[in-house]
């Protein structure tokens, strides 16, 4: 069972249907939507500031969401894929986006509806990620406009994806 763990008084919560891998930890100020699935060595720090999950998001294994003292939040919206071994440091995904293995969103980043972070790419601090753009490299930097059909379809995909996946581990 994964270690939910209250902290400063303050109790993770969860929607419906969400798995949580055995090894997942989840510590304070975390609230997450319905059908999320947080995958294994995956941690999710609400010890210092808020982290706040939409509906159908997948957060995949070696993940850590965490921010920073009373200055950022994270925000995930909704049918969000927060590949391996990824960083999200007190920034906001907006629906629908891709946030690809290894890579690395750091404070007041923003990333758009619909956007693509490529693999291994690093978002700097206060970095503005517009709807439907791919973004890549170290520092992340634009590379092109990606189809807001093509890229619904694919994160949609992928969501109902992870959420075939996790239904698996009720066996």
């Amino acid at each position: 069972m994964a270690l939910i763990k209250s902290l400063r008084g303050i109790t993770p919560t969860f929607g419906k249907d969400c798995f949580l891998a055995d090894n997942a930890t989840i510590i304070g100020d975390v609230v997450m939507g319905s059908e999320c699935s947080v995958w294994f060595n995956t941690v999710l720090r609400g010890d210092v500031n808020s982290i706040r999950i939409g509906d159908r998001v997948n957060i995949q294994d070696g993940t850590v969401l965490h921010t920073l003292y009373q200055k950022s939040t994270i925000e995930i919206g909704n049918d969000v894929s927060i590949g391996h071994n990824v960083t999200l440091h007190g920034c906001k995904i907006h629906d629908l986006a891709l946030i690809g293995m290894g890579a690395v969103v750091m404070d007041d980043a923003v990333v758009g509806e619909g956007a693509l972070v490529a693999a291994g790419s690093v978002v700097l601090s206060r970095t503005v990620i517009g709807p439907n753009e791919l973004w890549g490299g170290a520092p992340a930097k634009f590379i092109k406009m990606v189809d807001p059909v093509t890229a619904r379809e694919l994160n949609q995909k992928i969501a109902r994806n992870y959420l075939m996946y996790s239904k698996w581990y009720d066996e």
